[in-house]
């Protein structure tokens, strides 16, 4: 994306100073994610700051967000102060597997690092928000869970060759599957991304499909109907 900045109906995510640009992923997380209810959400890995940006229009919520990088932090509390959230909305600098806090959440999300056996680009920022030495599923599942409302959820999206061990793992650490929505590009295309949600509590498990278009630049209803409120041209 070549634009510094993604303008939403509601707000911009300016993204010059941090590793990751406003992606696909992120953007499918924040508008998929269920904050129903929900009194505290915290966006690990926040990034641009995308994801709590959107969690904060979507609700009437507080939203922290954490990151390990100190440009990203700098990048999303521009575009917290300069959103109609800004009241709601806070960042911290934090390795999340060492973070210490006595709040607890209702919802948690991340768009984690996932490239575990790719090539790593050079630039070390982007390397390590695409990559997950520095936030290992498991280490993501069990932090995620010590931070857990007494009814809580855990969101993510990756890549469907990452999400089966994602999956395993939080099955064996006790979250109980949600919903998996698999996500494709093109009709007729083998999905290339799944979201992901799992709660602390006992739910009816449900799974979808989700195509972002039927032809290239011809939007699905069903992704329409997702976005709608943040896309300003569908």
């Amino acid at each position: 994306m070549s634009n510094s900045y993604f303008r939403f109906k509601q707000f911009t995510v300016r993204h010059d100073l941090c590793a990751m640009k406003v992606g696909t992923d992120g953007v499918l997380l924040g508008a998929w994610a269920d904050c129903d209810g929900t009194k505290n959400i915290l966006d690990i890995g926040t990034g641009s700051g995308l994801v709590a940006l959107m969690l904060a229009q979507r609700s009437s919520t507080f939203v922290h967000a954490l990151d390990i990088d100190e440009n990203a932090c700098r990048q999303a509390e521009i575009n917290y102060k300069n959103s109609p959230f800004n009241e709601r909305l806070t960042i911290e600098k934090a390795d999340f597997h060492l973070w210490n806090t006595s709040l607890r959440f209702d919802l948690l999300v991340s768009n984690p690092p996932y490239f575990v056996d790719s090539l790593k680009p050079p630039n070390a920022a982007r390397s390590a928000a695409r990559h997950n030495d520095t936030l290992h599923p498991e280490i993501l599942i069990r932090k995620s869970i010590s931070l857990m409302s007494a009814r809580s959820r855990l969101a993510v999206i990756l890549p469907v060759g990452n999400s089966e061990q994602f999956h395993s793992l939080s099955i064996a650490n006790q979250l109980y599957p949600c919903r998996r929505t698999f996500v494709m590009s093109l009709l007729h295309k083998p999905p290339i991304r799944v979201l992901m949600e799992y709660a602390n509590y006992p739910v009816d498990y449900k799974e979808d499909n989700l195509t972002i278009e039927t032809a290239p630049k011809v939007f699905t209803e069903n992704f329409i109907c997702l976005m709608k409120e943040f896309y300003l041209k569908l």
